[in-house]
């Protein structure tokens, strides 16, 4: 049962979070090409920010699957595996209180005029920053699953 769990972990993992990681590292880059468009297209805007929304969601099977491996292997008092429990979470709370409402409020005046767009250059910029930190995130916690540092078992 332990490698039905790893497998669906792992595939969850690269299937869900290489997306939306891919997707709201994308999101900034466009959304300053459209505060200096004279026509904004907001277009790709949507669609990765509905790539981030839908992912996101797929994303907890992610910890779901995690859970049941590390239960079924006895590693859940493990810090590594605790470290990367408490990033996973702050990765969650990043991208769901940081990140989506971000591109949400950018998504809200992208159809509004040059002065409407300019407005929300600062959340664009927030954006960027937050988007690196989910990104971030997550290649702390790849690193702590493949590395494990103190791992005791086999």
């Amino acid at each position: 049962m332990n490698k039905f769990f790893l497998i669906v972990h792992i595939l969850a993992a690269i299937l869900t979070v290489g997306p939306i990681t891919i997707a709201a590292s994308m999101f900034p880059p466009l959304v300053k090409k459209m505060l200096t468009a004279e026509t904004p297209d907001a277009g790709g805007l949507q669609v990765l920010h509905r790539i981030t929304q839908v992912y996101a969601w797929a994303s907890l099977a992610v910890p779901l699957f995690g859970f049941a491996l590390a239960g079924s292997m006895h590693v859940m008092g493990e810090a590594w595996l605790i470290i990367s429990i408490v990033l996973t979470l702050a990765a969650a709370l990043v991208l769901a209180y940081l990140v989506v409402p971000a591109q949400s409020a950018v998504l809200a005046v992208a159809g509004g005029t040059r002065e409407e767009r300019a407005g929300v250059l600062p959340k664009a910029k927030l954006l960027s920053m937050t988007s690196g930190i989910f990104a971030l995130l997550w290649l702390v916690v790849l690193v702590l699953m493949v590395v494990k540092p103190g791992h005791h078992a086999g």
